[in-house]
């Protein structure tokens, strides 16, 4: 008895990979405005739909301004006024800091949760992720600013410039950016939110403490001012200083740029290497 033989039959073919992030060589720059404009977009709304997330942008200032100018204020400067010109700028640098910290811990969420899986799966540029976060997270910074102004101005704050006021802002939000690109190399690097708050803390506590921020480094033991001195806040913090109500600035104004310069160009590219498609 023969056997007859089906013809063989094409196989189905796989189903085609969704696409991937694509390198940024390979998009215009309108295309990637406009992929950073609908993600900004994105982010404003998630933060419009959970307003508690920025609750930490409106009550950080105004527990830290209260709480250093009241409980230090006096022990440190003899008088409160006198601390509040000293103490307003210098936290107007720490804010940059504690909301880049936020920018890790919350990236490192959005990977773990599976929503950066699926930006991985839409035709647009990596970096337009990276950008548009901390777009967002600027805005969110120069809230915390302005509302700790607004706390130092009701506590006594005097500003003999007003436009190095606005100067000392910008500053601050320029090293602020940078100091999100490294929180975001944790982010995309570290296991867990909680290991990047960890790592964060690490890092946050001796640059706060061990600076201008909160006393001058004159008053500090020698090895204490050495680290003091060359520390990124303290400059940024002296800068502020110098622009609303005069000093020297020209040192520390360097200082800050040189920083902020630096930080972005070695972290900026190794976030944007280790946030690729299957990372």
């Amino acid at each position: 008895m023969s056997t007859s033989t089906l013809p063989d039959t094409p196989s189905a073919a796989p189903p085609a990979p969704p696409a991937a992030l694509k390198d940024d060589s390979r998009i215009g720059p309108r295309a990637h405005l406009r992929h950073i404009s609908a993600l900004i977009r994105r982010n404003l709304l998630w933060i419009r739909q959970n307003p508690e997330s920025i609750l930490d942008a409106v009550l950080m200032p105004i527990i830290f301004a209260l709480l250093f100018v009241f409980v230090f204020g006096g022990a440190i400067a003899g008088d409160r006024d006198t601390y509040v010109d000293y103490v307003i700028p210098g936290l107007m640098a720490m804010m940059g800091l504690s909301v880049a910290m936020g920018v890790g811990t919350g990236f490192s969420e959005d990977i773990h949760s599976g929503v950066m899986d699926r930006f991985r799966t839409l035709p647009i540029a990596r970096s337009s992720v990276l950008i548009a976060k901390i777009v967002v997270e600027l805005g969110r910074m120069l809230v915390a600013v302005a509302i700790l102004l607004c706390v130092g101005f009701a506590l006594g704050l005097s500003v003999d410039n007003v436009p190095g006021l606005f100067a000392a802002v910008g500053l601050a939000a320029v090293f602020g950016s940078s100091l999100m690109w490294v929180f975001l190399a944790l982010g995309v690097t570290l296991p867990n939110a909680q290991s990047v708050q960890q790592m964060g803390m690490l890092v946050m506590i001796p640059l706060q403490f061990g600076s201008s921020i909160f006393v001058p480094t004159s008053t500090m033991p020698g090895w204490l001012q050495s680290f003091a001195d060359y520390n990124p806040l303290s400059a940024l913090a002296d800068s502020a200083r110098a622009l609303m109500n005069g000093g020297p600035l020209t040192h520390h104004l360097v200082v800050v740029l040189v920083w902020s310069a630096a930080i972005t160009l070695i972290m900026a590219p190794m976030s944007l290497r280790k946030f690729r498609p299957g990372k």
